[in-house]
């Protein structure tokens, strides 16, 4: 049967699978395109630059990447100046065009694409005031510690010592370091709360570390020695407290004139200051028959002016204010009834003995035994001196000066002891004379009492 060129395909079906033996070759690739596509696909190289620190990345295709990198590489702190730019030496020939200066800043994508388009690598610059970067990665984080022995020296009682050896162990949290890297370490001083009730057994620290060098460990005391430091170093204090006693009701100003070695603390009712004075105070009364005084800049009645006088630290030395050749000294018990005996013979009234013993008793009873002395009226005044504008005016001014003394110091006063204290003729040493007892002048009284130490 003769076929027709015409004639449908269908009938060629038997014959296709021998015409489609012959397929054409696929054709050999030319060299040249191989190479183009290898040239469109090579990875460009970044040179950061930090300073005179450089590192070599893959360059990124957009800018948002390369601040990233560059970020992560010097790891800036949030606050720190940072930005990027680029050599124009190093930048494509379209953006070197458009720049005037050495360098292309870039501030975003536009300027970035820019400077890229082009080139086979591509310098960038780091413009930051943040520190470089570490020229070597920091060592990984050394293993967490989940547990550790810890051993307790307590002492029960005085002498009574015990020691508790414990481990401590701890789930997942490392008793090391904190989240921050902070290691837990060094010295603490603080509480230990260790609690056995029934089945309730626990044990508790809360402290503060002291830093290195700041304190000794011997140093570290409770608060009750504390509180006796801060007692100690408490500054030495003359405690006055002056009177007035007139016949009838009289107006007059009062004058307090420190010595350059001494200087004003506490006063009640408030002094006034002298305008030109440095060291002088005064107050303007009204005085009434009985003792009331009326103080009309603070409105204030009251029967006697109290006032602090301080001292310069360097010119006080107590085994020089008070020593055998001037004072006397005695067990505490036997001071206090001495001195209520002592006062009484300067002619003060059982009141005035009375109030004086017991502003003073905390202060005495502090010590075990007592050295005291009485200053002379020409001593007082060389440090502090009392002017009033009344005349005639009778001054009976009694300063006590006394120490506390262990048994050792003590013994150095064995020839000035109570019963030589019991004949001494105190009111020959505070010039006391009998117009003090006479009501119908005016009189002025002044008990003070120092303690040095």
């Amino acid at each position: 049967m003769l076929l027709s060129p015409a004639s449908s395909n269908a009938s060629l079906g038997h014959s296709q699978g021998f015409w489609g033996k012959f397929k054409p070759k696929n054709k050999e690739p030319d060299p040249r395109d191989r190479n183009a596509q290898m040239a469109l696909s090579r990875q460009r190289l970044l040179t950061l630059c930090f300073g005179e620190l450089e590192t070599i990345r893959m360059l990124p295709m957009t800018f948002a990447d390369l601040e990233n990198v560059a970020r992560d590489w010097t790891k800036p702190p949030p606050d720190a100046q940072f930005g990027l730019r680029v050599p124009v030496e190093f930048a494509s020939l379209h953006a070197a065009r458009l720049v005037s200066g050495p360098y292309i800043y870039l501030t975003g994508e536009d300027s970035y694409q820019i400077a890229m388009m082009g080139v086979q690598g591509l310098r960038v610059e780091i413009v930051s005031d943040s520190p470089p970067p570490d020229d070597e990665p920091p060592p990984p984080p050394p293993p967490p510690v989940l547990e550790m022995p810890a051993t307790f020296n307590l002492e029960l009682t005085p002498g009574q010592h015990v020691a508790l050896d414990v481990d401590v162990k701890s789930e997942e949290l490392d008793m090391a370091r904190m989240d921050d890297g902070t290691t837990v370490d060094g010295v603490f001083w603080g509480k230990l709360d260790i609690v056995h009730e029934g089945d309730t057994h626990q044990m508790e620290f809360s402290g503060t570390r002291i830093r290195s060098g700041e304190y000794a460990p011997d140093f570290l005391v409770d608060s009750r020695v504390i509180t006796k430091l801060a007692t100690a170093t408490k500054p030495t204090t003359a405690k006055c407290n002056l009177s007035l006693l007139a016949p009838a009701q009289q107006f007059c100003d009062v004058f307090l004139t420190f010595a350059a070695m001494w200087k004003l603390g506490v006063t009640w009712p408030p002094a006034e200051k002298v305008p030109e004075a440095e060291n002088k105070v005064k107050y303007f009364l009204r005085v009434n028959p009985g003792g009331a005084l009326e103080h009309f800049e603070s409105q204030m009645v009251t029967t006697a002016l109290y006032y602090e006088a301080v001292p310069d630290p360097s010119m006080v030395d107590p085994s020089d204010y008070i020593a055998p050749r001037n004072g006397f000294a005695m067990p505490t018990s036997d001071f206090i009834a001495h001195i209520m005996n002592a006062l009484d013979q300067l002619g003060l009234s059982l009141h005035a003995r009375t109030n004086f013993l017991n502003s003073n008793m905390a202060a005495f009873t502090a010590h075990k035994n007592i050295a005291y002395r009485f200053l002379s009226p020409a001593r007082i005044a060389a440090a502090i001196d009392i002017m009033v504008t009344t005349e005639p005016c009778i001054f009976t001014r009694i300063f006590l000066i006394f120490r506390g003394l262990n048994d050792d110091e003590a013994g150095e006063f064995a020839g000035a002891g109570e019963k030589e204290a019991n004949s001494h003729n105190w009111r020959e040493v505070v010039g006391w004379s009998e117009d003090s007892k006479d009501p119908t002048l005016f009189r002025v009284l002044e008990l003070s009492v120092l303690e040095v130490s």
